[in-house]
């Protein structure tokens, strides 16, 4: 790997990390229910996705809609579900939970490998796994800033995550944008009967829903994809959790919301912890930086 082509890689998917930070702001920005930004963010964003899928394959789109197979449509089913409990916590519970919650999905992730695959966490995971869960037992139980509903659903949306890391990694040649596209219309089409009267939407919140879908979803989805195939797991991971400090920066920036005392408590907690499994493996992915941190013997 060329340090340009690694530069590249860092710049996507820190870009793709921003986007995806701004899905909270979007939701509080935009003045309509949760089943009508669904609906209408599902089309935007299967458009986009299927333009990018459209560049990327050029005379072979129809047929990597086709060749998706069973794991491409339990990605599909997953990612679908997983995008309705996201926005629907947004809407009930605070952007600072919501991003707090997320970030434990280094953890969640290795849990189910570990149940699925048979891929056994290591003692750092552990560790951190257990750290972070005292973050959300401060966050959540000493203050009423959220709604145990709203985390209920974050941490649906943190599950549906996990098992889509899951699904990619046993089947690692899946079709992901083609996957994403059809779950971004599979989600319009069941949430439109269940939004509030969604064709009388017109105006800047049209407009609105449609940033919301290009560019949250397809252009984040695309970076994160491209940039991904740069950098090794370890980078790709510690960038892509930018999304989660950034999202109540732009609630706080915008709305002057100040996360509550037991949040920054918990998230910092739940941070810390992100960051020293994502070290440790880093460590250990690199020979010459694990060589290093092991205790002389001499």
């Amino acid at each position: 790997m060329t340090s340009a082509s690694r530069a590249l890689g860092l710049v996507l998917v820190a870009l793709s990390a921003l986007a995806w930070s701004l899905a909270g702001l979007f939701t509080r920005v935009i003045p309509l229910d949760s089943w009508t930004i669904l609906a209408w963010r599902g089309i935007f964003a299967a458009l986009g996705l299927a333009l990018v899928v459209a560049i990327m394959e050029r005379g072979r789109t129809l047929r990597v809609f086709l060749d998706m197979g069973a794991a491409g449509w339990s990605f599909v089913a997953v990612s679908g579900l997983g995008t309705v409990f996201f926005i629907t916590s947004l809407k009930e519970t605070t952007v600072a939970h919501v991003a707090v919650v997320y970030a434990t999905i280094p953890f969640v992730a290795a849990l189910l490998a570990w149940l699925a695959l048979g891929e056994r966490p290591r003692r750092s995971a552990i560790i951190a796994s257990a750290t972070a869960l005292i973050g959300i037992v401060i966050m959540i139980g000493i203050n009423n800033e959220g709604t145990i509903h709203g985390d209920l659903l974050a941490f649906g949306m943190t599950l549906c995550m996990a098992v889509l890391m899951v699904i990619v990694r046993r089947s690692p040649d899946i079709a992901i944008m083609p996957a994403a596209c059809i779950s971004a219309l599979a989600s319009a089409l069941v949430c439109w009967p269940i939004a509030a009267a969604p064709l009388s939407v017109a105006g800047p919140d049209l407009l609105m829903l449609a940033l919301f879908g290009l560019l949250v979803s397809a252009v984040g989805l695309a970076f994160f994809t491209l940039g991904a195939r740069l950098l090794p797991p370890v980078e790709t991971a510690l960038l892509g959790s930018l999304d989660a400090p950034l999202a109540p920066l732009w609630i706080w920036l915008f709305f002057s919301e100040m996360p509550g005392g037991s949040t920054i408590a918990g998230g910092t907690v739940v941070f810390a912890a992100v960051l020293a499994y994502v070290a440790a493996e880093a460590a250990r992915a690199d020979p010459v930086l694990a060589q290093r941190q092991e205790p002389s013997t001499e």
